[in-house]
């Protein structure tokens, strides 16, 4: 076996050990801070991420699988609006995520939370359990622009203007994702 693909099933491994021993937790607080805002949660910061986009000016085919993104790593130019057509070929649920490191890190809980309420499973969204959420005060809608959830064998697009001086990062804050590798970088030409 090459080290590659021992590493993507120790990753896997590694995974869905996390989704069946994720931790049970009373839920408060709300989803919001977590996806198109910055890390403070504050609407303004959205801005310092880039911006929902029209009118792409080239399309980037990204498949997942159940511990990496293939390609790894992307090259935008400063300005540019990408469509990102996104393909789960894994065999959980998946998350593609265009933010900071920061954002990423102060997302993580609120994942867990959903998680936690049943709202996300290891191969799907729980859509009653996530709709049922906005009738508690909690908003968990995950309907941001710049994310997207996305079930095995399914595809969904993102179409995003990069126009940031930010470090930016594509990953997945399903709990145990990132860690185990769900996440590349995007290089910015300024």
């Amino acid at each position: 076996m090459n080290t590659l693909i021992s590493t993507r099933v120790l990753g896997a491994c590694a995974l869905a050990a996390a989704l069946l021993t994720a931790p049970l937790a009373i839920a408060a607080g709300s989803h919001d801070g977590g996806h198109s805002q910055g890390a403070t949660g504050d609407h303004e910061a959205s801005a310092s991420i880039g911006r929902a986009g029209t009118n792409p000016t080239r399309t980037i085919n990204i498949t997942m699988g159940d511990n990496y993104y293939e390609p790894e790593a992307l090259s935008i130019a400063h300005g540019e609006t990408v469509r990102f057509v996104i393909t789960n070929a894994g065999d959980f649920l998946h998350e593609f995520n265009i933010n900071t490191a920061a954002s990423h890190a102060d997302h993580a809980p609120m994942m867990q939370m959903m998680v936690d309420m049943g709202m996300l499973e290891a191969d799907k969204v729980n859509r009653a359990a996530m709709a049922a959420s906005k009738g508690s005060g909690h908003d968990m809608s995950h309907d941001e622009p710049n994310s997207v959830l996305i079930e095995p064998g399914q595809t969904a697009e993102v179409v995003w203007t990069f126009d940031t001086k930010a470090e930016l990062e594509f990953a997945c804050n399903i709990p145990g994702h990132y860690a185990s590798g769900m996440v590349g970088e995007f290089a910015i030409a300024h």
